[in-house]
Order: structure tokens, then sequence, then C-alpha cells
């Protein structure tokens, strides 16, 4: 498999499971993964996981450092980083978990940070952007910042595990979502049992 260069982001949605196995994944089979999480974001890895997010990049390094692919933290707010730049060359973009409120931003193309900014430059340069979104009911507002992202070839991925594998496990339903992204990019995984048919 060739290595990959993909940026993952982290808004405040529950969720932050799926993030986390995406880039534990990605990670382990040696991908390169520029992480951007925001405020609201650690929020959730706070309360979701116990984090203590004093400081913020070795609170990913320490648990991700062993395995073999590299791992660049992005502060929110350093808006000239690379991921920020049209130029810089990716496999793709991951929001998971992308709350509505960021969903909304996206849609609507408003760059208020480095997360937000790093997508809109994966829509105008017609480069891979998938997003995880975590919210239930979806009000028509929702549907609609879906529907418009999806037309500017976003893919969206919501956080909908499936059952025909039989799962036994929380793990095993983040898994399935997980592995969903990753076959949107193409990203060789064995995080779910794929439907083989029936007997």
């Amino acid at each position: 498999m060739s290595h990959k260069r993909l940026i993952l982001g982290m808004t405040g949605a529950s969720g932050a499971p799926y993030g986390l196995c995406i880039l534990e994944e990605c990670l382990r089979q040696g991908h390169t993964v520029h992480l951007v999480v925001s405020e609201a974001g650690w929020r959730v890895l706070m309360e979701e996981h116990g984090w203590e997010v004093q400081e913020r990049e070795r609170c990913f390094t320490k648990r991700y450092g062993h395995l073999p692919g590299t791992l660049v933290y992005h502060p929110l707010k350093d808006i000239g980083a690379t991921i920020a730049s049209g130029s810089f060359q990716t496999d793709g973009m991951i929001v998971a978990p992308c709350s509505m409120a960021s969903l909304a931003k996206l849609a609507h193309g408003l760059s208020t940070n480095l997360l937000e900014r790093a997508a809109d430059v994966m829509i105008k340069e017609n480069k891979p952007l998938i997003i995880v979104p975590r919210e239930t009911p979806l009000s028509s507002i929702h549907l609609e910042n879906m529907l418009k992202l999806s037309r500017c070839g976003v893919s969206i991925v919501p956080a909908m595990p499936a059952f025909y594998h039989q799962p036994s496990s929380i793990e095993e339903m983040v898994r399935f979502v997980a592995g969903k992204v990753l076959d949107l990019l193409k990203i060789d995984h064995q995080l779910y049992q794929r439907w083989e048919g029936g007997r």
C-alpha cells in the first residue's frame, strides 16, 4: 500500500472514538496524519475519554507516538500552517466527528480557524473531504447543509454503525464507521467484517 498524507479534524460533536479509531489505524499502517482539533473537540476528549488537555499535543503523542506513522499536530489558531494552503499536497481530509456548527460553517465557506480553512481548501481544490456528522435527530437546516456539501463533492458518512456483522461491543461499532471512511480513501484495512452474501 502506498504511503498517504491525510488531514484529520476533530470537532465538538459526541463521538471522539470515531476520529481516534481513524487516527490509530492510519498511523498503524504508516501513513502521515496532520491533526487539528477544535476547542469543543478538546472538551469532548476530556468528557468522553477523561483526557487531561493542558499539554494538548502531548495528549496524542504519548498515546500514538509508538506507531510507525507520522503524526503532525497543528494548533487550531495556526492559520499559517501548511494544511491551510491549496499548494499543500494531501490525499484527503476527514472531519470525525463533525458537529452541526462545523458542518454549517463548511457548507457556507466560513474559515474562522485552521480546521475550517483546511476543509475549505479541500473543497476548492477538488480533493477528497469526508465528514462524519454526529447528531440526532437532524433538522432541515442540518440536512440542507449536508446536501449543499454533497453537491460540492464532499462525502457524508453519518455515524451509523451496521449490525449485519453482529457486533459484540461498542468498539466494533466504532470500527465499522471508521472502516467506511477508510474505504472512501482507498485505504485497505481489517476494521470490520465485510458482507459475503448469504450461506
